[in-house]
């Protein structure tokens, strides 16, 4: 099939690259022209495994070609995907901006019939907008050419993107009952069918609903992360090892094991927005979403728990102090530092005047554009950050160790070496990685999120 893909961000170049990964003709589309002109040469604008090498594949294949020609690009496909950005505004609200834009694009070009297909995550009544916009620009030019808007929402993990979207648990498609909407369906139908081969795994729907599933989902993968964390710091406080916790209650099939990991907080481009832009369409309505308001200020707060555990063995006052961290960016497998703990953490410390060495296996270079916006005006504590090319490169002389980003690479270090490199030998474990009786048995001071039980175990 022939496919257009408006937009080569995270969601865009993944969505295109495994697209003509299964043999459909793929045409990709962006404005920024630097970002063409990358993915032309041959590299790719973000990490994630596995997939500059889908891209190169299906480059050389001539099933993936990247323009910013935008009138060749909607003649080209029959199927359309808008996947550009919606960040959040000012009062939380998803920006459609960019969706509109991309929307009005097509309807100044389009010739025959087209499957418009939202793939950007957008808030419940964007197809409608979608839907008039195009149609504005079709009676501009008095054409009647006809389309269909889908909704098609994207459950991508990022940093298991490419597998994900390869081997889907679920495709959500929400089209409308009209008679063009049901040529959308065959074609949406003949597009997945490569993904379906082992079972059925689409699940139909109007495009209201398919556009609330998304936010919906990411909701409730946010609460269960915040519900954790809440749990963590009463651990904390009563004396109990949130570990044992996890295992008891994930050990029901009812609860089960995902996204009840304790840490540092939640991140990255989707769940915070996501939250804040569902809230904002309940008070839209009337409404006020509390559980989500209540996992939006508990994340809010988590991303401070780290640095206050370090603030409370040291001091206040941390001039002079040095400290290691390992990991920057949200999550593992990603340079994304889009609302990552780590930024909060650095602000902590570089404010109380500490100075860092920091690594993180792959977003070195976005963690320098990012900090350097985030310390813009405050050049002083800037120049107190060192980035160590390798992870141990940090620790001589630090006060301590802080674990920010669950990277597989950190999880079993020569602790030996640790608490030699180390001037004081401390760890605070923000994803707790590390067994607390393992660091005690090589004299180092542990301190983990919903842990306590464990030192005090440990000083008994």
């Amino acid at each position: 099939m022939k496919i257009t893909i408006i937009g080569t961000g995270y969601v865009g170049l993944v969505t295109g690259a495994c697209l003509a990964e299964v043999g459909n003709d793929v045409f990709c589309l962006d404005v920024d022209q630097g970002k063409i002109d990358l993915l032309n040469s041959g590299g790719i604008p973000i990490f994630e495994p596995g997939l500059g090498d889908v891209v190169a594949r299906n480059r050389a294949a001539r099933r993936l070609k990247f323009s910013t020609d935008m009138a060749a690009g909607v003649a080209h496909g029959e199927i359309l995907f808008i996947a550009v950005g919606t960040p959040p505004d000012e009062d939380g609200s998803a920006d459609l901006q960019y969706v509109l834009s991309a929307a009005r694009s097509i309807g100044r070009h389009m010739g025959g019939f087209k499957v418009v297909v939202d793939k950007s995550t957008v808030p419940v009544g964007t197809a409608d907008k979608v839907r008039a916009v195009i149609q504005e620009e079709l009676r501009a030019r008095d054409s009647n050419a006809r389309f269909s808007v889908v909704s098609n929402p994207e459950f991508l993990k990022e940093g298991a993107a490419v597998e994900d979207f390869m081997r889907p648990d679920r495709i959500v498609i929400g089209c409308d009952d009209t008679l063009d909407g049901e040529h959308a369906r065959q074609a949406m139908k003949t597009l997945y069918t490569p993904f379906n081969r082992n079972h059925e795994r689409t699940f139909w729907m109007d495009v209201r609903s398919a556009e609330f599933t998304k936010y919906a989902a990411n909701a409730m993968l946010a609460t269960r992360i915040s519900f954790m964390n809440e749990m963590a710091d009463l651990a904390d406080m009563v004396g109990v090892d949130i570990e044992a916790v996890r295992h008891g209650i994930g050990s029901d099939p009812r609860i089960g094991y995902s996204f009840l990991y304790a840490g540092c907080g939640y991140g990255g481009s989707c769940f915070p927005k996501d939250v804040q832009a569902l809230e904002r369409t309940a008070r839209e309505h009337g409404r006020d979403l509390l559980i989500l308001r209540a996992v939006e200020e508990v994340n809010h707060r988590q991303k401070h728990v780290l640095g206050e555990k370090i603030i409370h063995r040291f001091g206040e006052d941390l001039s002079g102090r040095h400290f290691a961290i390992w990991g920057l960016a949200f999550k593992p497998n990603t340079n994304d530092m889009r609302e990552a703990p780590s930024r909060v953490l650095l602000q902590q410390l570089l404010s109380r005047g500490a100075s860092v060495a920091v690594h993180d296996p792959v977003a070195m270079e976005e963690a320098k554009r990012v900090l350097a916006i985030d310390f813009a005006e405050a050049p002083e504590q800037l120049s107190r950050i060192r980035f160590c090319d390798v992870p141990m490169d940090a620790l001589p002389d630090a006060d301590a160790l802080a674990i920010v980003t669950e990277w597989k690479a950190f999880r079993s270090p020569d602790f030996t070496q640790v608490k030699s490199d180390l001037r004081t030998p401390v760890i605070f474990d923000g994803r707790n990685l590390f067994d607390p009786q393992v660091l005690a048995d090589a004299g180092i001071e542990y301190y983990g999120i919903g842990r306590s039980a464990c030192t005090q175990a440990q000083a008994t």
